[in-house]
């Protein structure tokens, strides 16, 4: 609106005025203002015709745009759209608090991700240099806290392997029964949270379900749902409670018709496959070159697993299959887990089956603590539990390389026990970190 409103700068009684002298030359046609008070401006019809159109333009930029003639011929000139950047993670429902991805975007395509990790260090190296060896034992469980009992089973052959001992059968069968568990343990939440985030929410509640009684069995060995710091140098931390070698069988049957009920929601659903095959792939050579391990190998078609070609514990006494992909994709490695599952569940049958009665732990008390019973009656014993807890024990100096088939991928412990430290090579390690992969 083109009209001029002057300010009177003339004061009285020091209050400033508004008094307002109007220009009435300046206005706009069709711009009927009264100065009247008790009367209000409104747009009339000329003034409202100078803004009509698709965009609200002075007239006299209007003018100028011609619309370009059209032509169903040539394709119209399409615009560069740069892509779009977006972080995914840390505080991200999917992330877990561990893990940033900062995204670059096609429209739904991925095209480049930075993985950021580290976001779970706690310098547990360092931190191990200043325990004793069973003191050192709690931080494995946090390392994968999906996979707890597998990275204490790679910590305790290490140690063992220093000291030159060996766990006793009925300690091994153990580690062999509650390993395959922890590997269920770990596919459910791979699969159940992948599904999630691609859509599917039934298969969610139904696995974790069953991962409450596993939890349960959990407890009911070590007294901790989770960080359960059970498996130990030298053999478990207590016997299995009486009646639940039933109840992990009991669970075993009925656990396979729940793999099945997800398999059927899961493996020919259109939705699934779309968001999962052709999905990640890493070929053969690729995995080979990189390093990779565990489903990420097996998935791309090589047959490897530790459990097979370097057994530990009681692994050479069990028959099982290795599963194995053809695309490397996501989809391969869907399948590869659910039958992992399933084989896992025919290892535990096994490790029930061959149970045998007998010590749980190595007849060292330099090594493992007294029997409670013996320390009341002994004081040889009193004292071994007193120094173990309070000074731990000494390891020959030396090194050793140890690694265990964990649900991820295998995890390796290298311990160079000079009293200089623990290297530790986490699961999932070469995964994350290169770019072309994540």
């Amino acid at each position: 609106m083109a009209a001029t409103v002057l300010r009177s700068l003339s004061r009285l009684g020091g209050r400033p005025s508004s008094a307002l002298i109007l220009n009435k030359g300046l206005l706009s046609p069709g711009c009927a203002l009264l100065q009247a008070r008790q009367k209000q401006w409104q747009p009339d019809v000329e003034w409202t015709e100078q803004f009509a159109g698709a965009v609200m333009y002075p007239t006299a930029i209007n003018e100028k745009w011609t619309p370009p003639p059209w032509n169903d011929k040539d394709p119209p000139a399409e615009k560069d759209v740069s892509n779009l950047t977006i972080n995914f993670g840390p505080q991200h429902p999917a992330a877990h608090g561990v893990l940033r991805l900062v995204m670059e975007l096609s429209g739904e395509s991925v095209k480049k991700c930075d993985p950021h990790i580290g976001l779970l260090h706690r310098g547990t190296e360092k931190l191990i240099e200043y325990k004793t060896y069973l003191q050192a034992l709690p931080y494995f469980d946090r390392l994968d806290y999906v996979s707890m009992m597998c990275n204490e089973q790679a910590y305790s052959l290490a140690v063992e392997k220093l000291l030159n001992i060996q766990a006793p059968l009925r300690a091994q069968w153990i580690r062999v029964l509650y390993g395959e568990m922890t590997r269920i343990l770990n596919h459910i939440m791979a699969i159940t949270t992948h599904a999630l985030d691609i859509g599917a929410m039934t298969p969610f509640f139904w696995m974790f379900e069953e991962r409450e009684k596993m939890f349960e069995f959990y407890e009911r060995v070590s007294g901790a749902r989770m960080h359960a710091a059970y498996v130990r140098p030298g053999g478990v931390h207590q016997d299995l409670p009486l009646g639940l070698m039933d109840d992990i069988y009991q669970w075993c049957k009925s656990f396979s018709l729940r793999i099945d009920e997800v398999e059927e929601m899961l493996t020919n659903n259109r939705i699934w496959k779309n968001r999962t095959v052709d999905i990640g792939i890493v070929s053969t050579e690729d995995a080979l070159n990189y390093g990779f391990s565990g489903v990420m190998l097996r998935g791309s078609g090589i047959k490897w697993d530790l459990r097979k070609s370097q057994p530990y514990d009681k692994y050479d006494e069990v028959e099982f299959d290795v599963p194995i992909g053809t695309n490397g994709d996501c989809y391969d490695r869907y399948l590869c887990r659910v039958e992992e599952m399933r084989q896992s569940l025919r290892i535990m049958l096994q490790a029930l089956n061959k149970m045998p009665e007998g010590e749980i732990k190595v007849d060292d008390a330099k090594v493992a603590p007294p029997k409670r019973s013996e320390m009341k009656t002994s004081m040889e014993s009193l004292i071994h539990h007193f120094k173990l807890y309070t000074e731990g024990y000494q390891v020959p100096p030396g090194a050793t390389y140890t690694a265990v088939e964990a649900p991820k991928v295998r995890p390796h412990t290298h311990g160079i026990i000079l009293r200089s430290g623990c290297a530790l090579l986490p699961a999932a390690f070469f995964s994350l970190v290169l770019e072309h992969y994540c």
